[in-house]
């Protein structure tokens, strides 16, 4: 997963991670739990998130 720099830092995505592994401390950042689901990708109101495959 790699979240651009439209980050905003409002912790949507990290809200609805079930893996809990999106860090929000200004801007978002995705942490070693990342499985790389996608479900984030839904969230972001300013679609920062997108899935490397």
């Amino acid at each position: 997963m790699k979240i651009n720099d439209n980050c905003v830092g409002c912790g949507q995505c990290a809200s609805f991670c079930k893996k809990g592994a999106i860090d929000v401390k200004g801007k978002a950042r995705a942490t070693d739990a990342c499985i790389d689901c996608g479900i984030c990708v839904l969230y972001c109101p300013v679609k920062a998130i997108e899935v490397l495959v």
